[in-house]
């Protein structure tokens, strides 16, 4: 008869005396996304400073030579995670902007943010985290200009449409997008009100103020330069 047995959380399995049974060999690609899976939580929890090699090996039950293996220490580790947090947040914008008025536009941009930081929310925290570590994919600030890019294409339908000057459309789409991410960050804590009713308010500022735009704004007090 077969003994009952209990993972220990580090591979190694024991049967209930206590006793060690075999241990269960994980394949690289395994080993690969468990490290990947514990680094995304403490980073997400402790930042890229307050995380040691030593604690993600401590936690994946290996030594620190198996991540340095994998990925070529800490560094590489986060590289890995910054950079998949960062294609599935703009797969998911990009994704939402289908056909559509320009006001649903603004609804699946907004709800696809906040659909991100409320599934991946990690992995949010990790991207608006400040790190020493230069990162080839860039930074959120990078990302969010990114998005922005996918939204000057719809101002600038938007702005021809109604006679504006067209170049100025990446300059809203920045404003727009940046916006959207800042009230983000601020929601990813707070989480009141509700993801629509956040979506909704979003909008209503962005639109109308989109729809009541002066083609050539004035400033109103003393400065003018």
């Amino acid at each position: 008869m077969m003994e009952d047995v209990a993972s220990d959380g580090s591979g190694t399995e024991k049967n209930r005396s206590g006793r060690r049974a075999r241990r269960v060999r994980m394949t690289g690609a395994e080993r690969r996304e468990q490290l990947l899976d514990i680094g995304r939580t403490l980073f997400a929890d402790k930042g890229f400073e307050g995380t040691s090699v030593e604690e993600i090996a401590a936690k994946a039950g290996v030594s620190k030579p198996v991540v340095y293996e994998h990925f070529g220490g800490k560094e590489g580790l986060y590289a890995v995670v910054v950079d998949r947090e960062m294609r599935q947040l703009l797969d998911m914008v990009t994704g939402a902007l289908t056909a559509g008025h320009p006001r649903e536009l603004l609804e699946q941009a907004a709800f696809a943010l906040l659909d991100y930081i409320e599934a991946y929310t990690d992995g949010f925290r990790i991207l608006v985290r400040d790190s020493p570590v230069a990162q080839s994919t860039g930074t959120f600030a990078s990302l969010i200009s990114d998005i922005a890019t996918q939204v000057e294409d719809i101002l600038g339908m938007e702005f021809k449409n109604r006679g504006f000057d067209q170049k100025l459309a990446p300059l809203y789409a920045q404003a727009l997008v940046g916006m959207v991410a800042l009230t983000g960050q601020w929601w990813l804590d707070a989480r009141r009100p509700k993801k629509a009713e956040v979506a909704a308010h979003l909008v209503n500022l962005a639109w109308h103020g989109l729809d009541g735009l002066e083609p050539k704004p004035r400033l109103m007090g003393h400065r003018k330069n």
